[in-house]
């Protein structure tokens, strides 16, 4: 019986080990289509934001769906990850909305392909062990943070300490170092003090050390105050702050704040700051009345969605909850309130409403604009999207400001009326740049025109482009049907290559929305180089 099961345990564990090394390890935004195989079977990672997932369907989904979203969605896996065997199907009619797992699928009326999900036989992958360059630090954790510490009697000095040396465990384990986080400290108390930068140490040692020599101040726990003036004062780039990393400050509260956070929470989101709150001992019953707002965590943090708020019960025996932090404080796809590619863009979309694209095939066009749109953080301070219609007249459908959520820019795309006519695409381009992003102009976020035409222009294009660029607007685009690939070009920004897109069929246009989000993000990180 013994080597029956030994015999046993090691075909279970070989089967492991070879399913393993013939997955492919896919991230938590992986779509259906973004797949090339009839039948896959891929690894899905551990903790994706499931806020984030967009699922379309209920055991058949549309292939824009993501696949762990979907593998979650369908109970095939949880959210710690694991292997999902994805098969290729024919589109669908219709795609329902079931809540399920802890996942909202949205509905689709109709997509051009499908995939289901089933589970895989695995439990066990061997990966070789990982160095770690002490000086670069943790490449897998670029962040810069800012560890706000509760300095005021409220804590006294005995918890003081025991924060301090939480702080240091958490600072350790990041992986401090030139090429990983950087992290500096802000003491809050009745004034707050910047103790250090991010620049003035970039090793795990010398934080430490810093960590150790800092002094108790004592006073009220202003930490409005202190989180508004870390926002504001902190993050430079003469104080060490790095291009596209994100901007993280970690609160640590001890009881209650005695200032408003509120408005010091909006502050950071403004500067792209993702505020966490690290709450320590919860107000008393008898101190609640002395709490100016209950729900402050839920009004400072980056995203009321709990990924941001922390809870520890007590200063004492906090091991444990160092590394769920510094996972949290690692996973850069969930840092939502840093200036990213995703929440810091402004696109407007040109389409085409002449005769030759037809009611059907135009409905088509409105569905790839709303899942580009999709994929970007729209808000009053994130993203925007505008959307033009032309023939040889021009039709503003909406501005970047007339909606300041992602749902009300995708309803008013689905309410887009198609207007038919001729096609004249250089006074198109010239409108939109006078009319739509003239308003914009000035703004913080960086500038794209998609322009999806399909057939040739009864106007010059190549100079209203080049004026469209030279007033700092990315042009892509997107060309179907009889387009003139000369056409494109010289509407495309440089390269022209990666700017412009050509399919034969409208049905296409599905195949390229991740190109071109991929292409935008490229052109937004080159920017901030």
């Amino acid at each position: 019986l013994f080597y029956c099961c030994l015999f046993m345990g090691v075909f279970f564990l070989s089967k492991v080990l070879l399913f393993s090394l013939a997955s492919t390890a896919i991230t938590c935004f992986t779509r259906g289509l973004d797949l090339r195989k009839g039948t896959e079977d891929v690894l899905c990672p551990a903790n994706c934001p499931l806020w984030q997932f967009y699922v379309f369907g209920d055991g058949v989904y549309a292939s824009l769906s993501s696949v762990c979203g979907a593998a979650i969605h369908s109970g095939v896996i949880t959210n710690t990850g694991g292997a999902v065997r994805v098969q290729t199907l024919p589109g669908q009619e219709n795609y329902p909305a079931v809540n399920a797992n802890g996942i909202q699928s949205q509905v689709l009326s109709r997509w051009a392909s499908s995939f289901s999900v089933a589970g895989r036989w695995i439990t066990l992958t061997v990966l070789p062990k990982k160095t770690l360059d002490k000086k670069a630090g943790n490449k897998d954790c670029k962040a810069d943070i800012a560890f706000l510490i509760d300095g005021s009697y409220n804590i006294g000095q005995r918890r003081f300490n025991l924060q301090k040396n939480f702080v240091g465990k958490v600072a350790v384990m990041l992986g401090i170092g030139t090429e990983g986080p950087h992290v500096g400290v802000v003491q809050a108390s009745e004034h707050p003090k910047i103790e250090f930068y991010l620049k003035n140490f970039t090793a795990t040692k010398e934080v430490l050390f810093a960590i150790k020599e800092l002094g108790f101040r004592g006073g009220n726990s202003n930490t409005g105050k202190a989180l508004k003036y870390t926002a504001q004062k902190f993050f430079s780039l003469e104080n060490g702050a790095r291009k596209g990393i994100p901007k993280i400050i970690v609160v640590f509260l001890d009881g209650w704040p005695s200032d408003d956070l509120e408005e010091a929470g909006i502050v950071a989101r403004e500067f792209g700051v993702n505020v966490f709150i690290v709450s320590v001992a919860k107000p008393t019953t008898e101190e609640l009345g002395m709490v100016q707002d209950i729900g402050f965590v839920d009004k400072a943090v980056c995203r009321n969605n709990g990924f941001f708020s922390y809870q520890m019960p007590t200063w004492f025996g906090t091991t444990k909850y160092v590394k769920p932090l510094v996972q949290k404080l690692c996973s850069h796809e969930q840092m939502l309130c840093s200036k990213t590619c995703y929440n810091s863009v402004n696109i407007a979309f040109l389409i085409d409403g002449s005769s030759s694209i037809g009611e059907s095939n135009f409905r088509l066009v409105l569905e790839f604009v709303s899942n580009v749109a999709k994929a970007f953080e729209i808000s009053d301070i994130g993203s925007k999207v505008a959307a033009v219609q032309f023939t040889y007249d021009q039709r503003t459908e909406f501005g970047f400001t007339d909606f300041a959520t992602k749902e009300k820019v995708l309803s008013a795309i689905r309410s887009i009326r198609y207007m038919s006519g001729g096609t004249a695409t250089g006074d198109a381009i010239s409108f939109t740049t006078r009319n739509v992003f003239g308003p914009v102009r000035d703004g913080p976020n960086k500038n794209f025109l998609v322009v999806l035409t399909d057939g040739q222009s009864y106007d010059d294009v190549r100079g209203p482009a080049a004026a469209a660029q030279k007033a700092g607007i990315t042009v892509f685009s997107v060309g179907v049907a009889w387009a003139p690939l000369d056409d494109l070009k010289d509407m495309a920004s440089e390269p022209r290559e990666s700017h412009t897109f050509f399919t034969r069929e409208f049905t296409g246009l599905e195949q390229m929305v991740p190109d071109i989000i991929r292409g935008i993000c490229k052109d937004f990180l080159d920017s901030k180089q």
